[in-house]
């Protein structure tokens, strides 16, 4: 054990003394080096409660990484006369470190990701009221929202999703193959797959039938007919801002629908 780490006062009983007592006047390199060894302990105790929280793909050791860059800048910044423990400052700053970090990594802004829940949550409780497919003016009203602001919500919750597919799965016995390892051989089909498919494509059926007929003669257009969205609003005589969000709504109703379904 390092004999300048095993000598360390204990801080968190009076910071302010303890700070001074450890550092002196001027701290020296090796002062922060030792201090910043002694509470590497807190950084990964930081990220384990934070990797509870993130997506698989998100890698441990990076956030250990910018966790101990937040734990330098706690000890270089540190005011002892402030009265709070070292401890508790840096569990700060290591923590926003890494949430800066988790941000900067997400292509989604925080704001769309919430409308994005609030509007499905909206179409799942409007749909379950009236015991049918949802209308723009239910869920805009059920939002709170005029037109234009709801179009906008409509636009931003465009289903796009990214998968970091050379990322191992963790299995208990250690790191399991990728997903890129995982993907299914499409001539593979075996008979559960066939009733699965058969299955959601009946309940997709039966669902589309309930449509008002101008989304349900979109989705026809667009999907079966490989129409653009551009000729799809030429036919309608509509604007191509406005195909696009009746198909939006849409499909994010048909994706409530399933998943009330699954949730049964």
């Amino acid at each position: 054990m390092n004999t300048a780490t095993a000598s360390l006062p204990c801080m968190d009983a009076t910071p302010a003394a303890a700070w001074r007592a450890y550092q002196g006047v001027s701290p020296s390199a090796v002062d922060e080096k030792d201090l910043i060894e002694r509470y590497l302990p807190l950084v990964r105790n930081v990220v384990d409660r934070i990797k509870l929280n993130v997506p698989a793909h998100v890698d441990a050791d990076d956030l250990y990484s910018v966790g101990i860059t937040g734990l330098i800048a706690a000890v270089r910044k540190f005011d002892p006369e402030q009265g709070a423990t070292f401890a508790g400052y840096a569990a700060m700053r290591i923590r926003g470190a890494i949430l800066d970090e988790l941000r900067r990594m997400d292509w989604c802004p925080r704001r769309v990701r919430a409308r994005s829940r609030k509007l499905k949550s909206a179409i799942n409780e409007v749909e379950q009221k009236v015991g049918r497919v949802a209308t723009d003016s239910e869920v805009s009203a059920a939002l709170g929202l005029d037109a234009k602001e709801y179009s906008k919500w409509v636009e931003e919750a465009k289903p796009v999703t990214f998968i970091t597919i050379d990322q191992g799965s963790e299995r208990q016995e250690g790191e399991g193959p990728s997903l890129h390892d995982l993907l299914a051989d499409e001539n593979d089909v075996t008979g559960r797959d066939n009733l699965e498919k058969a299955e959601l494509v009946q309940l997709l059926t039966q669902r589309m039938a309930e449509l008002p007929d101008i989304p349900k003669k979109i989705l026809a257009m667009y999907y079966f007919e490989n129409l653009r969205l551009a000729e799809i609003a030429a036919v309608f005589g509509l604007t191509e801002s406005r195909i696009c969000q009746i198909h939006s709504q849409t499909i994010l109703g048909l994706r409530a629908y399933l998943q009330r379904v699954r949730d049964r």
